[in-house]
């Protein structure tokens, strides 16, 4: 049904690259191949800054995911890349400086358009202002940051899975998919 040719590809951006965008990779990746969206999709993860590049995903962020029995060893930090503005087909901010940082350095309009806040899906709070769609850093707390951490990406998954399916049937059948466009999930 999808073509495997030319998978869509999503970035999730936090600071460092250690705690939430691998989380929200590891997340979205889990439930792409849960809902047999694996071979179509792509989930990766970078940072906005290179402070952490080279190391490996904080251990609570690890603990957290696996208790839900999602694997985390592989992952090694990373900074964007200029050139992922054009090969990503979303880009997942997750908290407002990330969203700030994406939107000055996007080179022109379209890529402006794939950039979102990863929130922005979650049904309880899709429609509100991007200043209240933050998921806030919790490297500087406690194991229990990391669970609220978990929690906030979690509500919003499946309406990122429900707007990727929706734009890759879009690409089927040679439509536009528009990436702002919220979906709506009840």
């Amino acid at each position: 049904m999808y073509s495997a040719s030319s998978p869509y590809r999503i970035i999730t951006v936090c600071t460092g690259n250690i705690c939430r965008s691998p989380m929200a990779q590891l997340m979205l990746t889990e439930a792409f191949d849960a809902g047999g969206l694996g071979g179509a999709v792509v989930v990766d993860s970078a940072g906005t800054t290179s402070y952490e590049a080279g190391h490996p995903i904080d251990p609570r962020a690890a603990r957290v995911l696996s208790a839900h029995r999602i694997r985390s060893e592989g992952h090694i930090a990373r900074s964007w890349r200029q050139e992922w503005f054009r090969e990503r087909d979303l880009i997942l901010a997750l908290d407002v400086d990330h969203y700030g940082w994406l939107h000055e350095a996007a080179p022109d309009s379209e890529t402006l358009a794939k950039i979102r806040m990863l929130r922005s899906f979650d049904p309880a709070v899709a429609g509100r202002s991007t200043l209240d769609l933050g998921i806030e850093d919790p490297w500087y707390g406690g194991h229990h940051d990391f669970d609220v951490t978990w929690d906030l990406i979690r509500a919003a998954v499946p309406g990122i899975v429900a707007h990727t399916r929706d734009a890759l049937a879009a690409r089927q059948h040679g439509q536009h998919h528009d990436p702002q466009q919220v979906r709506s999930i009840s």
